[in-house]
């Protein structure tokens, strides 16, 4: 009985994978439960870093960043929380690599993330924010989601792209939760997680986006930012006012991510083991935090309390420095998170400050500060997140204004043009670049990675000892049989690469060895060189075949120019298709 119930129960898994793999509509289905799952991921998280805030910090029902003041001695979570980050981290990391976030898992393994990769980075963040460091939630948010959607997506045996695309839906409809926005979560999964606009993917994204807000709507979930109206109609003179503000987001921000980047190598130089790191980090935020608080967390009650006030241009500039600060070092001693909120607190407080600099210039328009720091914010987050589209649906759907989203586009554009011609990377791509990465988007290039030399190479190539004579070569090889012969030693390693042809030349010696005719000049090929380098290699050689050898020199295979290029040709015409949904 029990095999007969295996039996069964094989097939009728068999069979919803089948349709799950055959069926757009059952598809577009599965991501509008991956949604409403987002959805309460999404509010069980924010549940749990903010009870863990209200028990260390004593807040109640008010956010951390909005506190007037904090005890020394309730600061003192930090580095105890700090220790405890960089503990527990140690002990995972000696069982598990280093777990792969959303980006990564599309950009380069088809959508793939372990389990245990997501509750790893979503432990780590929710402990990070938990204890009030400067950090946010939404990268635990984009990964529970998008973490979700992939274990299921590989539980049905989803195809490569779909299960790309469900990744993608999974991760917007987390960051369209967390803001009750589901164009910017829509525009996230597509900016940021899927790395393009794909017309197989809108459908999906869009219903996965839509339920999760509509969830969280309906369990009442307050929403990070809530509606904030333009103040006053836009003119002319404002775009080219506001595109000098996304111009200075985009300095600031390419220095905030430098900034985090200098701290972490320089605390690496130091003789100090990384599970201290977190723990000397909190110890360094602690003066931060008492210079004020809104140092501390995200920022969410920060900025609406900066928003709803009447602050000094100083106050605002402390806060600024304070809080690039302590962002700064969080993620640069070991904190885990995003600077995604961050970033939009940060850019508010650019825009007001740059709304307070340009009142007190002659001959110029006064700008409003409200409107100022919503520019800001969107700028600032499109510079160091690298997602305009997303930003502009967040300030359209936070402020019901087409006249300030169009404002707010153009700053955005002008931010990422200057951050990408003089810096190249959003955040998240930085980072994996530190890591050795050359990823500038969530762009799927892991294809191109898996088609290495191993993989397309001729394994049983024509081959002849090096002590062998021409005449001998002559014998086995006549002309018309084959091209090229590669020439080895006894011992199999690789000594070069002779033309069929040149050992028929009548000026040729026939007891010679054959070895004296062999080209030796050419390059050869290791089995892990992806299709790239290897077209590479021809391109510099100039020669139709390469062989590919091992570590020690030991004969693999061969490759020819040909049929290297046509497979390339066909990956990437099936990765179009793809793209399309085709």
């Amino acid at each position: 009985m029990p095999s007969v119930a295996a039996h069964y129960y094989s097939r009728s898994v068999s069979s919803v994978r089948s349709i799950f793999r055959s069926s757009e509509a059952v598809l577009i289905l599965l991501a509008v439960a991956i949604g409403l799952s987002a959805g309460v991921v999404t509010i069980l998280l924010h549940r749990a870093s903010h009870g863990l805030q209200s028990l260390l910090y004593g807040i109640g029902t008010d956010s951390l960043s909005a506190s007037d003041t904090v005890p020394f001695v309730r600061l003192l979570a930090l580095p105890v929380g700090g220790l405890l980050l960089g503990l527990g981290s140690r002990a995972a990391l000696r069982r598990w690599r280093t777990p792969v976030d959303i980006v990564e898992a599309n950009a380069l393994h088809g959508g793939v993330v372990p389990w245990r990769d997501t509750a790893l980075v979503c432990a780590q963040t929710l402990l990070s924010n938990g204890v009030g460091a400067s950090v946010g939630l939404e990268a635990a948010y984009g990964q529970a989601g998008g973490g979700l959607a992939s274990v299921i997506g590989e539980w049905l045996k989803l195809r490569r792209n779909d299960l790309r695309t469900l990744l993608g839906a999974g991760a917007g409809a987390a960051i369209g939760a967390a803001f009750s926005a589901p164009l910017a979560g829509a525009f996230y999964a597509f900016e940021i997680v899927l790395g393009a606009y794909t017309p197989a993917a809108i459908a999906p994204v869009g219903a996965a986006c839509i339920a999760a807000v509509l969830l969280v709507r309906l369990l009442g979930f307050e929403a990070y930012l809530t509606a904030l109206p333009g103040a006053r109609a836009i003119t002319t003179v404002d775009y080219l006012l506001y595109a000098a503000l996304g111009v200075c987001c985009a300095a600031i921000a390419i220095g905030i991510m430098r900034a985090v980047t200098w701290i972490e190598a320089r605390v690496r130089s130091l003789p100090i083991p990384d599970a201290y790191r977190p723990a000397i980090g909190g110890i360094f935020l602690i003066p931060l935090a008492m210079v004020t608080p809104q140092a501390l967390s995200a920022g969410h009650g920060a900025l609406h309390l900066d928003l709803g006030a009447e602050v000094t241009l100083r106050f605002l500039a402390i806060v600024l420095c304070v809080k690039i600060a302590a962002s700064s070092v969080s993620l640069g001693f070991g904190f885990r998170g995003g600077l995604f909120f961050a970033s939009l607190f940060i850019g508010s407080l650019v825009g007001q400050l740059f709304c307070g600099v340009e009142s007190q210039i002659a001959g110029l328009p006064p700008l409003d500060p409200s409107d100022s720091a919503i520019i800001g914010m969107a700028a600032m987050g499109v510079a160091i997140i690298g997602a305009p589209m997303t930003m502009s649906m967040l300030v359209l759907e936070t402020t019901h204004d087409f006249a300030l989203t169009g404002v707010a586009l153009v700053a955005g554009l002008c931010a990422a043009t200057l951050v990408r011609e003089t810096f190249g990377f959003s955040f998240s791509t930085w980072r994996l670049h530190t890591r050795g990465e050359n990823i500038r988007s969530a762009r799927d290039v892991g294809w191109v990675r898996n088609l290495t030399a191993g993989r397309m190479m001729q394994r049983s190539p024509d081959t002849i000892a090096a002590g062998a004579s021409v005449e001998e070569f002559r014998r086995r090889f006549p002309l018309g049989s084959t091209g090229r012969v590669v020439v080895s030693d006894e011992a199999g390693r690789y000594l070069g690469i002779i033309e069929t042809t040149k050992a028929f030349d009548p000026q040729v010696d026939s007891d010679a060895p054959i070895a004296t005719l062999a080209s030796t000049d050419d390059p050869t090929l290791s089995p892990a060189d992806d299709v790239r380098a290897v077209m590479g290699a021809f391109d510099v050689s100039e020669a139709p075949y390469l062989a590919v050898i091992d570590d020690q020199g030991t004969l693999l295979g061969t490759l020819s120019e040909r049929f290297v290029r046509r497979r390339y040709t066909e990956e990437v015409e099936k990765a179009q298709r793809d793209l399309f949904g085709e």
